[in-house]
């Protein structure tokens, strides 16, 4: 099923991460307009309606019977999520969803259920993925230039001022799922898989508290994951720490070659070709990237680059590290 233009939008959570999802409404406003916004702090809520001049609700269970609402942008505290996308796709309503898709693999079975049973589109947002450099490293590798790819390496590293005043629900596993890894350690996790090509089969990992030892989960996080095509990926994550000068932001080693970013610039290096290519492209909004597209998939049926497929899979990624980290061996990723 396929949606006119304007898609009407249900924000659902406006604090944080909500700022970056209405600047990317702001930049088609002939093609999207939030119509609707559910928020359970009453000054958050008073100050969004006001702003975008929508329909307020304290209870997205409320927003989502909304008929003037055609599709959910959920940006609530991680351990709101399942219940929000059900609820949506309940109610017939398309999703994008803020990272992690939810918190366990039997939330995952729910949502998936959920969302194939109502037959909408659920894209998650996993915004680095439209970086240009990430599009461009993609396009070299499907197209075969580095033949079968051996080896793929992430990084997202930065300093973290957080306090125990400012982490709210951020520093209790119960609200976030873990601890920084589930979050920012969320985007190298989905670049690596989206860079091998394979499904995750197993993971291994060691988490670590460097410096913010008030919050419940680690701050920092190194992991191993194989691929069902034999590629193996290996990502670096951190709140503790900015990345040392130089490091990669994610690196491919192939058969025929190899490519590598600082997230901005591409290079491509060739066994048989003496020069390496080199692509560099302005920086984007990704957020208004991501965004734009999810709205280009409601309004012409294509599916999304990431669905809740994608998103189980990173999931299941990450419950097989924080497993790992518990028995101190390699587990499989599990079965959802």
């Amino acid at each position: 099923m396929t949606l006119t233009l304007p898609v009407r939008i249900g924000l659902i959570g406006g604090g944080g991460i909500a700022n970056a999802h209405l600047g990317g409404y702001a930049t088609i406003p002939d093609r999207a307009k939030v119509t609707a916004v559910a928020d359970a702090v009453p000054e958050t809520l008073a100050q969004r309606v006001e702003q975008l001049g929508a329909t307020g609700y304290s209870d997205f269970t409320e927003l989502v019977k909304d008929p003037d609402v055609d599709a959910v942008d959920i940006c609530l505290p991680h351990h709101l999520h399942k219940p929000a996308i059900i609820a949506a796709a309940e109610a017939g309503k398309h999703i994008l969803c803020e990272k992690p898709l939810c918190l366990t693999a039997e939330e995952a079975r729910e949502v998936r259920d959920a969302v194939q049973k109502a037959g909408v589109t659920l894209m998650c947002a996993h915004n680095q993925l439209f970086m240009p450099a990430v599009a461009k490293a993609k396009e070299v590798i499907d197209s075969g230039a580095l033949g079968t790819v051996y080896e793929v390496r992430t990084t997202d590293s930065f300093f973290n001022d957080f306090d125990p005043e400012s982490m709210g629900w951020r520093a209790k596993a119960a609200t976030s799922g873990g601890g920084e890894y589930i979050d920012t350690g969320y985007h190298p996790t989905y670049l690596l898989m989206h860079l091998s090509g394979g499904k995750p089969v197993e993971a291994f990992s060691m988490m670590s508290t460097h410096r913010l030892t008030f919050m419940e989960g680690e701050d920092s996080a190194q992991v191993l994951v194989r691929f069902d095509n034999g590629s193996v990926g290996q990502l670096v994550t951190s709140w503790a720490y900015q990345a040392a000068p130089g490091t990669d932001r994610f690196s491919v080693v192939g058969e025929k070659g190899s490519l590598s970013s600082d997230g901005s610039t591409l290079r491509v290096k060739l066994r048989a070709e003496e020069e390496e290519q080199v692509f560099a492209a302005e920086p984007i909004d990704t957020f208004a990237a991501e965004i734009a597209d999810f709205v280009t998939c409601l309004e012409t049926g294509r599916r999304p680059i990431n669905t809740e497929e994608e998103g189980i899979a990173v999931l299941g990624i990450i419950l097989a590290a924080y497993e790992s980290s518990r028995s101190g061996k390699a587990e499989p990723v599990p079965a959802v």
